[in-house]
């Protein structure tokens, strides 16, 4: 039987992540916003709980959005009037 890697993930969480822990994951996903972290340890925070938000960051778009979205305000400002589509540009981008 062969399962994709995206529907494994999905069983697997669903046996072994109770719920509760998947939605607080999702929200604190949600709600992160770079704060004082580094750009790096905030990118790094940003990939570690998109894995519970796969309805948003499947969309490569929107998920460079909610990156940038997330990032300190002078950042943000000076990102979003560049346009990046991907989040290697958006990233690389913000570590200038």
């Amino acid at each position: 039987m062969e399962v994709a890697w995206t529907e494994f993930v999905r069983l697997f969480r669903a046996k072994y992540i109770p719920e509760h822990v998947q939605d607080r994951m999702e929200q604190e996903f949600l709600t992160l916003t770079q704060g004082s972290m580094s750009v790096l340890k905030y990118e790094a925070r940003f990939a570690e709980l998109s894995k519970y938000a796969p309805h948003i960051v499947a969309d490569e778009r929107r998920k460079v959005k909610k990156f940038i979205m997330g990032l300190k305000p002078s950042l943000r400002a000076r990102l979003v009037a560049l346009g990046h589509r991907s989040m290697e540009e958006a990233l690389s981008a913000a570590c200038v």
